[in-house]
């Protein structure tokens, strides 16, 4: 079942047994809802394994995990490998989100 690419979103690419996802899951998922990146970029969450969105364009394969893809309109603008820490996460993340409400047509 395809799903429509929201205008907006921050998806994120995990597989089972991903440390640094299960890192990603204890420090920050249970604020994420609750950011203001949030509001701009609601998160996705893909199984690299069992899931192949067919209602996004990558710039390039996902390979390692766990991958955050901005997405705006369908199309990826920018992506996050990995994941060490809350501060680079939302750092990177901060500037992303920043692009996306900047462009005109963003509501």
């Amino acid at each position: 079942m395809s799903r429509i690419a929201q205008a907006s979103e921050l998806v994120m690419f995990e597989r089972a047994g991903c440390v640094w996802c299960q890192r990603w899951d204890r420090e920050i998922a249970p604020i994420y809802d609750k950011t203001d990146e949030a509001k701009v970029l609601p998160l996705r969450r893909v199984d690299i394994d069992r899931d192949k969105p067919t209602d996004i364009t990558l710039a390039s394969p996902v390979i390692y995990t766990p991958t955050f893809v901005v997405i705006d309109k369908g199309h990826e603008i920018g992506r996050i490998s990995g994941y060490t820490n809350d501060m680079s996460f939302w750092g990177l993340l901060g500037k992303f989100a920043a692009l996306v409400q900047a462009a005109p047509d963003h509501t």
